[in-house]
């Protein structure tokens, strides 16, 4: 597979550590208090191959900034609706951005070109009830429009099934993050499960 793994949603310090033991490229951990996912602990020691990514929905920068430097993050993944001046704001501290957008069949991509100058990567994930973690795929077809030359997260009810999917496609996506379908209960990943795709 030439994608990178993304496992996000991580919430208990020992099953991050089993899941770290996997080699994954990115773990996220939610920064979200309305999330069944929400991380208020402390992340363990990390191999540094590993990047962890936090995960805020419309939060002050000052919160951002304090929860990266409190868990020396690599990325903040932005879930909300933040703007392009907000993402440039925080681009002038040094964070690197990871801006998700909720994708449905009338996305429009054109929106994407006033966060390119601030942004690391886009994550797209399906557009549903809540900011992210709905456990549904949208219709993929329409990375067919995808022109940004920004490396692209693909989001949103990735299971082992979609991942077959994936790899015998010619689809633009640098990264897959993955979370509810390899789950026993919401923060706790399938150890077993994982092992299979890494």
């Amino acid at each position: 597979m030439d994608y990178k793994i993304k496992i996000c949603g991580m919430k208990y310090s020992e099953n991050i550590v089993e899941v770290a033991s996997l080699q994954p490229d990115f773990l996220g951990f939610i920064f979200y208090e309305k999330s069944k996912r929400y991380f208020d602990g402390i992340i363990p020691n990390l191999p540094k191959s590993i990047k962890k990514v936090g995960v805020f929905v419309n939060e002050n920068i000052d919160v951002i900034l304090k929860k990266v430097s409190q868990h020396q993050l690599n990325f903040v993944q932005l879930h909300g609706n933040e703007s392009p001046n907000f993402c440039a704001e925080l681009h002038d501290k040094n964070i690197k951005i990871i801006k998700a957008f909720a994708v449905d069949d009338d996305f429009d991509f054109e929106q994407l070109i006033d966060y390119e100058v601030s942004c690391v990567y886009f994550l797209f994930d399906t557009k549903g009830k809540n900011p992210g973690g709905n456990g549904i795929v949208f219709n993929w077809d329409i990375l067919n429009k995808y022109k940004s030359k920004k490396p692209l997260f693909l989001s949103g009810g990735i299971g082992e099934e979609e991942i077959k999917i994936i790899n015998e496609t010619t689809l633009p996506i640098f990264a897959i993050d993955i979370n509810s379908k390899f789950e026993i209960e919401p923060g706790f990943k399938n150890i077993e499960k994982l092992k299979k795709i890494i």
